[in-house]
């Protein structure tokens, strides 16, 4: 199914809709550093369902924050397959871009003053992106009081954020990026910056926003007990992803148990397979290693170099 959706500049684009809400596929991208190429993706291979949450995890300099620009559409890969809720970022003009940014991702940084302007009020902060896309004044506010009822914040509507916590101030964050109801949320470090009591009740709001509103949401995180309370976790390592946990979770984070999932590594559409580092050297597997089909299994030995591994 197809449906047509407006730019920016009042030119319908096509937006084909699937139970997928972002599929990255082969993905690459290449930063030019004076006179090194940087790989950041490395043929990155990536399935996310509408509504679902997950959590991305990884060393620094992974990718993870670099795959996450592209989905935000600030950043392009170099080459490959990005379609997100329909939308071929690659294939899209700057004045397309910016529409997609305004109205279909919201993003929310570490720094939850980077969402945000001082000398506004809460409410304000929350209603300004609501009137800069031209929504009648009368469906800002009754939108901008939905969101501070779901974010918490009701009695803090008239407070400037001076006056709120660092908490606090996340949790208007959130509510400037759902302001133009996008379907897809990114986050950032939410909690970085902040203790691990008011780090756990931000990521219970965000499990909240996604049962009520249904928005997909996928954030970074570096926290071990989170992530262990996140549905589904990837983790990309050296620009691919590597592997995924699936996690029972039931209830809030708040006071919960980790129930950490089984840990599957990840095969790519061409075959690429990580071994992790740990598990290589105990196996003495060396740069060639030999990979059979027997019983319906597929082994890896180490290759002794007489062409009969181990």
């Amino acid at each position: 199914m197809t449906q047509q959706s407006s730019s920016a500049s009042g030119e319908p684009f096509a937006v084909k809709e699937t139970d997928e809400h972002i599929s990255c596929r082969d993905l690459f991208k290449i930063y030019k550093v004076a006179q090194l190429e940087v790989v950041a993706l490395r043929g990155l291979d990536l399935s996310v369902q509408r509504g679902e949450m997950l959590a991305l995890v990884g060393a620094s300099g992974s990718g993870k924050s670099t795959l996450l620009s592209i989905l935000a559409g600030l950043d392009l890969p170099s080459a490959g397959v990005v379609l997100v809720g329909g939308r071929d970022l690659l294939t899209m003009d700057e004045p397309e871009l910016v529409e997609y940014r305004r109205r279909h991702v919201g993003f929310v940084w570490q720094q939850a003053g980077r969402n945000l302007i001082p000398y506004l009020s809460t409410e304000q902060n929350i209603e300004l992106p609501m009137v800069l896309a031209g929504l009648p004044r009368r469906q800002a506010r009754e939108r901008t009081a939905e969101l501070l009822d779901a974010v918490g914040l009701t009695a803090r509507a008239r407070s400037r954020l001076e006056q709120l916590s660092g908490g606090e101030q996340q949790r208007v964050s959130i509510g400037v990026a759902l302001a133009n109801e996008p379907a897809l949320l990114l986050a950032d470090e939410p909690t970085g910056e902040l203790d691990s009591r008011t780090g756990d009740q931000i990521f219970d709001l965000f499990t909240d926003l996604n049962q009520h509103f249904g928005v997909t949401i996928v954030l970074v995180t570096h926290d071990p007990s989170i992530a262990a309370r996140i549905p589904r976790v990837v983790t990309i390592r050296d620009g691919r992803i590597a592997t995924e946990i699936f996690n029972a979770v039931t209830g809030p984070l708040t006071g919960a148990s980790p129930t950490v999932g089984r840990e599957y590594s990840v095969v790519d559409s061409t075959g690429h397979l990580q071994i992790p580092k740990e598990l290589r050297e105990a196996a003495g597997l060396g740069s060639h290693v030999q990979v059979e089909l027997e019983d319906g299994r597929v082994t890896i030995s180490r290759d002794r170099g007489d062409g009969s591994g181990v």
